[in-house]
């Protein structure tokens, strides 16, 4: 771990909001430039909250997909109940197992402040267990394409026809040839 933390309002109101827009770009920008990430992971926005604050929450989000897209990195978003149910085994944690999870996940001496950062951590940690995941998944793919491969060549070589390209060995009926072959 780098480096985590909340950003809170200097002003409040909501004429002061496109300013502090511009500066969470502005600090994003610069995470951005320093750390030169693969991959931004970002929340999705929990709809059940009230309509204001979704909104505003939707246009701080829209402010880091824009920094991301500038310099063309690729966003992942995760709802709030992934992101629990990755970290804490449950989609319905509260804030506090969710810090003590974070906590215990990262081996942390004391538990992340506040919240928010705790809640910013918990989604980098659900983004790399995908991560992860899609990584394994895409070896066992290619594992099982790669057998696939060689099995259509054996039946193409049996019935002298040339051997299928990697399209057609991905067909509906070669595909559960493939679960077959595991």
């Amino acid at each position: 771990m780098l480096r985590f933390g909340a950003l809170r309002a200097t002003r409040k109101g909501p004429e002061h909001f496109p300013e502090r827009l511009r500066e969470i770009h502005a600090m994003i920008s610069e995470l951005i430039e320093e750390f030169q990430p693969h991959g931004v992971a970002v929340e999705s926005v929990f709809t059940s909250l009230n309509m204001k604050t979704a909104l505003k929450l939707a246009e701080v989000r829209g402010v880091v997909l824009l920094a991301a897209a500038q310099r063309d990195i690729p966003v992942c978003s995760y709802s709030p109940r992934e992101v629990k149910a990755s970290v804490a085994g449950y989609g319905h944690a509260d804030k506090q197992q969710m810090q003590l999870m974070v906590r215990a996940l990262l081996n942390m001496s004391e538990t992340p402040e506040p919240a928010d950062a705790a809640d910013a951590l918990a989604v980098a940690l659900c983004h790399i267990q995908a991560a992860r995941f899609r990584a394994r998944l895409d070896a066992g793919t290619s594992r099982v394409d790669g057998r696939a491969n060689e099995h259509a060549k054996d039946r193409a070589a049996s019935n002298g026809a040339s051997a299928p390209s990697r399209r057609e060995v991905r067909s509906r009926s070669d595909v559960s040839r493939i679960s077959l072959l595991r």
